[in-house]
């Protein structure tokens, strides 16, 4: 599993179960998303740390891709092609 949807899923499952068990607690739901929001935050932030790293070099290489982009190329040589005939 890539570890961006992990991190995500897990975030997301913090936030799920501290909101449900405000909500269980009779307090307003706003609060209980801020909150929520926050120690989701906080536990993803002391606990995830390695997970977050992975993530972070995952992204980096996906955005080190190749530089040269066969395809385009393609499109800006046919874009200027397309220019070129209506001048």
């Amino acid at each position: 599993m890539k570890p961006w949807i992990l991190y995500s899923l897990l975030r997301l499952g913090i936030f799920a179960a501290v909101f449900a068990l405000l909500m269980v607690t009779q307090l307003d739901w706003l609060l209980s998303a801020v909150i929520a929001a926050v120690v989701g935050f906080a536990i993803s932030y002391i606990f995830f740390g390695k997970l977050r790293d992975a993530v972070a070099l995952d992204i980096a290489t996906r955005r080190a891709g190749p530089s040269h982009d066969p395809d385009r190329d393609a499109e800006d040589a046919a874009a200027e092609k397309g220019l070129e005939g209506d001048r």
